[in-house]
């Protein structure tokens, strides 16, 4: 009998298991860029939590994952808030690029590149793909109307103007009215200046390139058709609502000179328009990673590659650039690469039963909430109180009370009065024992259920699931009264005891992609080998090791404390 596992025996069966699946699978997880201009807020959080989620778990797996992101850092918006702080618009964005990083890797977020929009390779990237679609006949120029500035001597971009607002009079600029907050286009906006100087503008004549996303109708209508059991309710709903519209075609170009130069004579005052070149930085941060890990992109990407499941996890604005602006743009590059499978759109985070909004001061940042509780605490609850289906509202106090109902009542309490007990009467060693079969059987069905609802998209069963077999767990352990059987049965208590090991053990794995920290704690402590998504067994005797608790209880003075924090930095709060 050795005091430790026998990693001879779990090194057998992993290798066994590899056997039986050396076909493995491609996995393409795309999160969205977030824009380079301000802190990520708990709206992000939750949005790309779930593309994290799902490349933990498919590595788990043992499956070819590129998880790919980066920073959005072109656009009006920045160059506006340049101007603003009298800097340039690349030290706004590689600001903004390296706080998204490190916020990133607060959160235990694993991708295998996070890189930005600035990136040489990006710019390369992106120019020839805009190539091959004039080269296919889905770029065109075209000559409008559009504001200009004679003191300033330059066209504006709809950010760049200043006027009133046509519906409530209100201070407005060329794309929305501050008061009332409704979308305009700038030819509606009543006396409009220049931003800048405060000159009237003209109309003048310039000249653009457009993407004909019009060609695309049909194609995108059977994409959207074929999706329904794939992309989210609210995914299907937007879609169909952009395509019953009617699609437009879109201004492929800008009148600015931060972001990609556009590839055509003609155009150096102009740049390739933001919503083009940000969805392909999906493609080629994931060319690459591909490279790195020694992959094939094109073959890997390939729509015929039928072991290709590819994945991409963004908030509900970005609906309409994921379900049809990106695949209308990857038919005309004419790559043949895979299009959506899975639309993981998650809805919105309110604060307070309130939008969240940086101008009214309703908003708080991911490191303000990183600060206050462990990472793992946050992943719980954005799953479990995710906008995964619905607008869901976010505060202090639920996240505090979700923290103390189930992480330290449910998960905590079971491994936690297991293994003091332990400690306490046999210095932290586990005899071998049997391991309860209905509990085996269980076990084995919950890998396959809650698996099953990652791979789906189905985050909150998931978590639900799991949830259930940590209810099971406890059930087990209060109907077996371990406390009576080690005076009146040792062998009964043996068994109970390495049964509920070989849950906590296999409940480390199941909690993993969600839960990473607590993961590593479960299995450090039991002296387990690495997550992976398969049966965990349990061999020989067990000497714990490193034991401490795994949540620690948030009172009423550290509850008081945090609030305090928040009300100080934000309206989370009141």
């Amino acid at each position: 009998m050795s005091n430790k596992l026998s990693k001879k025996s779990v090194n057998k069966k992993t290798l066994k298991k590899k056997d039986k699946s050396v076909q493995k699978r491609d996995i393409f997880i795309g999160g969205a860029w977030p824009y380079a201009n301000y802190y990520l807020h708990v709206g992000h959080l939750a949005a790309l939590l779930p593309g994290d989620v799902l490349a933990k778990y498919f590595r788990g797996c043992g499956d070819r994952v590129i998880y790919a992101s980066g920073s959005d850092c072109h656009g009006t918006p920045i160059t506006e808030r340049a101007k603003k702080e009298q800097t340039s618009p690349e030290k706004i964005a590689r600001f903004y690029h390296e706080e998204f990083k490190k916020t990133f890797d607060r959160l235990g977020f694993e991708y295998d590149l996070y890189a930005s929009t600035m990136e040489q390779f990006h710019h390369k990237y992106v120019q020839e793909q805009f190539k091959k679609m004039i080269d296919h006949g889905y770029i065109y120029e075209k000559e409008i109307d559009q504001d200009f500035c004679e003191h300033c001597n330059t066209f504006l971009s709809d950010r760049e103007i200043v006027g009133v607002c046509p519906h409530c009079g209100g201070k407005s600029t060329g794309d929305q009215c501050e008061e009332c907050l409704a979308s305009l286009d700038s030819n509606e906006v009543l006396d409009k200046h220049c931003k800048t100087c405060h000159h009237k503008t003209i109309i003048k004549k310039n000249k653009h390139l457009y993407f004909e996303l019009t060609k695309f109708q049909s194609e995108l209508q059977v994409l959207i058709d074929a999706s329904k059991d794939k992309w989210r309710k609210n995914a299907l709903g937007e879609a169909q609502k952009y395509i019953d519209m009617g699609l437009v075609d879109r201004a492929a170009t800008r009148q600015l000179d931060w972001g990609i130069e556009v590839p055509v004579p003609g155009y150096k005052d102009k740049r390739i328009y933001v919503w083009i070149e940000a969805v392909l930085g999906y493609l080629s941060v994931g060319e690459q990673i591909a490279k790195q890990q020694g992959i094939d992109f094109d073959e890997f990407m390939n729509e015929n590659n039928k072991n290709l499941l590819t994945y991409y996890v963004h908030g509900k604005d970005n609906i309409p650039f994921h379900t049809t602006i990106f695949p209308a743009l990857i038919m005309a590059i004419g790559n043949h690469y895979r299009l959506p499978d899975y639309i993981v759109s998650s809805a919105y985070v309110n604060l307070n039963n309130e939008k969240m909004s940086k101008s009214t001061g309703n908003l708080i940042t991911a490191n303000e909430l990183l600060d206050n509780f462990d990472r793992d605490t946050l992943r719980f609850y954005f799953i479990f109180n995710g906008p995964e289906l619905k607008d869901t509202n976010c505060s202090i106090e639920d996240i505090i009370q979700i923290h103390n109902k189930f992480l330290v009542g449910v998960i905590g309490n079971f491994v936690n009065r297991n293994l003091s007990f332990i400690v306490k009467k046999f210095d932290g060693l586990i005899k071998e024992g049997k391991i309860d079969a209905q509990i085996e059987e269980i076990t084995k069905k919950m890998y396959r259920l809650i698996g099953s609802y990652i791979e789906k998209g189905e985050f909150k069963n998931a978590l639900n699931s799991i949830m259930e077999y940590a209810s099971i767990a406890n059930k087990y352990y209060d109907s077996r009264q371990p406390w009576i059987q080690v005076k009146e049965n040792l062998k009964d208590f043996n068994d109970t005891t390495y049964t509920c090991v070989y849950i906590m053990a296999n409940l480390a794995n199941l909690i993993a992609p969600i839960m990473p920290d607590t993961s590593k704690k479960i299995k450090t402590m039991l002296q387990l080998p690495e997550f992976r998504w398969q049966e965990e067994m349990v061999h020989g005797d067990i000497q714990l090791n490193d034991i401490h608790i795994l949540f620690e209880r948030i009172d009423d003075k550290r509850k008081n404390e945090i609030l305090q924090s928040e009300r100080s930095e934000s309206k989370l709060t009141r």
